[in-house]
């Protein structure tokens, strides 16, 4: 088994290219054929357990002491990861200490100034919560 395990979407991408390459020399496999084949080539016994052991993964910077940038109610940060939990696959809840403190009121008369936040994640770096005008609470890019 390789030490440096592709990300799901760089494994489905090679699948996609053994099975073109396949294709080309004459032999036509099924994707979900090709899958497994990749799964084996990585030390795995199948694909479910291949799919298992780097889906379940979090994203680069996902780790205490990580690095990640975003937006905070739409402001930009860049932020040392504290803590990180995943409540269900895909999703994370991240708390950031923030490189420089954001203010989190709109009111040109007041401010309240954030240097640690804490959020939940989904797939797509994105939080579900939102603010009264659609803008996500927390946005990680990912």
């Amino acid at each position: 088994m390789s030490t440096q395990l592709p990300t799901l979407a760089e494994a489905k991408a090679q699948a996609r290219r053994l099975r073109d390459r396949l294709r080309a020399e004459g032999t036509e496999i099924a994707h979900a054929k090709s899958l497994e084949l990749l799964a084996q080539q990585h030390g795995f016994r199948d694909w479910n357990t291949f799919h298992a052991a780097i889906g379940n993964r979090p994203p680069e910077g996902f780790t205490p002491g990580g690095r990640v940038r975003g937006r905070y109610l739409g402001q930009p940060f860049e932020a040392t990861v504290i803590g990180v939990e995943m409540p269900r696959p895909g999703w994370y809840r991240l708390e950031l200490d923030l490189d420089e403190a954001v203010d989190v009121v709109t009111f040109d008369s007041f401010s309240n100034f954030r240097k640690r936040i804490r959020g939940v994640i989904g797939p797509s770096g994105v939080s579900r919560e939102r603010t009264s005008d659609g803008v996500p609470h927390l946005e990680i890019d990912i």
